[in-house]
């Protein structure tokens, strides 16, 4: 039986479609029921426990569905259910916040928001609120993004007894707030610009509050007048070249890696990969085999186009594609690794035994233990990229093509790796005086002088 059609208030009833509830498959799911309905054509869902809670949600939207009621297009929910301050707490509200905006981000803003809220969510709690779990970081970081699931039941009841309500956010509280969110976790101060961004951030998602009416006054207070408030100068951070290996060491390193255990082929051939192809790390774990162009003889080249830039979301490098020319060193490693493992151009190049792609955690572990072995203090696996970088100026290469080669301006390159264009004055002298010639200016007195001189 047809439900009878009201007199229409908001929006029409065509720009908004509630469908059946739908049950996920698979035991780890916590919330494997999804009430699902769409706004204006955008699709849009909700996970629930229990059957009965998504049929509740569900029979909600259709009521406000046929009363007519105005859907907000960025939540998809009835205007009528949007939270009063008393109402929701702040990690609620960051959420939210993060939901209205996040088709319109570029994944980076993504990443850089969801690592301000999860800094700023853990302080925005009653002062009674006991240690927060361990796995906090860990959950706010999936759980803040749109349809994030819940990682951690623990986290997410200590968030909902000890979190603040809207309405709880005063001057005092967020004065506070905007002092600890410049600290990191062991104790130590963030970086000025770090802390900056955070704030930043902190400040936009609670003045939407402000915006939309849920929040009455802004409470966020001004900034100290001790800080200051004009931008200073960026220094440029340099690279500290005398601590990264030689291409001899290096490639010590590399064979070092390689054990008993089946991973440490991998991580072997993703630092060859770093190192004689001065790729990020982020790029490294992106590379697709439809990526390479390794021909029998000569160099080879790899098409960098793809970077991990969160919580396993790819996108473009961090300064754009950019196309490598590869040393025969990389060529037959990376021919030998394709043939062995086979897979589909569109696969990626390095997974673990379970099909998921290599952690940074368990790279950088493999890295330290070569290091280990072949006696050299411990570096990061990005310095990878910038001994890459280091044994290019080294050998001459001109400076356009190393920075075209890191996806770098001149200038950045320069000021990065301003050490390893030091003690080259040998060098320059050698190369200058080859090109003006062996013979320098003449002293001997000219034959019209020697006549004036009556000589």
């Amino acid at each position: 039986m047809s439900l009878p059609t009201l007199p229409l208030t908001g929006r029409p009833l065509a720009d908004v479609a509630v469908f059946s509830v739908q049950r996920r498959s698979g035991e780890r799911n916590k919330r494997p029921w999804i009430a699902r309905w769409s706004v204006v054509g955008r699709q849009r869902s909700r996970a629930f426990r229990t059957k009965a809670e998504a049929e509740r949600y569900r029979s909600g939207l259709l009521v406000a569905q046929q009363s007519g009621e105005v859907f907000d297009e960025h939540t998809g929910e009835p205007i009528s259910w949007q939270p009063l301050a008393d109402q929701v707490q702040a990690h609620e509200w960051a959420r939210r916040w993060l939901a209205e905006q996040w088709a319109e981000w570029a994944p980076r803003t993504r990443v850089s928001a969801v690592e301000a809220l999860t800094r700023l969510v853990p302080l925005l709690v009653l002062p009674t609120a006991p240690d927060a779990p361990p796995t906090l970081r860990a959950h706010l970081g999936l759980w803040l993004r749109p349809d994030g699931p819940v990682l951690d039941e623990e986290s997410e009841r200590w968030l909902d007894q000890w979190c603040l309500q809207l309405g709880q956010l005063n001057r005092q509280v967020l004065a506070s707030v905007d002092q600890r969110i410049a600290t990191r976790y062991d104790g130590g101060p963030l970086a000025s610009s770090t802390a900056s961004r955070y704030r930043k951030v902190s400040r936009a998602c609670v003045r939407r509050a402000v915006e939309l009416g849920v929040l009455d006054i802004d409470p966020w207070p001004p900034a100290p007048r001790g800080r200051a408030q004009r931008k200073t100068a960026r220094t440029p951070r340099s690279v500290a070249i005398r601590s990264l290996p030689d291409p001899e060491t290096m490639m010590k390193v590399i064979e070092a890696i390689a054990t008993n255990q089946p991973a440490s082929r991998t991580y072997q051939v993703m630092t060859a990969v770093a190192y004689y192809g001065g790729l990020r790390p982020s790029e490294v774990v992106m590379l697709r085999a439809r990526a390479l162009h390794l021909p029998a003889r000569g160099w080879g080249r790899i098409d960098v186009t793809e970077a991990d830039v969160s919580f396993g979301e790819s996108g473009e490098p961090k300064t754009g594609p950019r196309s490598v020319p590869i040393p025969r060193q990389l060529v037959d490693p990376l021919r030998a690794w394709v043939d062995q493992h086979g897979g589909q151009p569109d696969d990626l190049l390095f997974r673990t035994r379970t099909g998921r792609r290599p952690t940074s955690s368990n790279w950088s572990r493999a890295l330290h233990r070569a290091l280990a072995k072949v006696g050299r203090p411990s570096m990061r696996v990005y310095d990878c990229r910038h001994a890459a970088a280091t044994t290019w100026l080294r050998a001459g290469v001109p400076l356009g093509e190393v920075a075209k080669r890191m996806g770098h301006s001149v200038e950045t390159l320069v000021s990065t790796y301003v050490g390893a264009l030091d003690g080259d004055e040998t060098l320059a002298n050698d190369r200058i005086e080859a090109a003006l010639g062996p013979a320098g200016m003449s002293t001997a007195p000219t034959a019209a002088a020697r006549r004036r001189k009556g000589g």
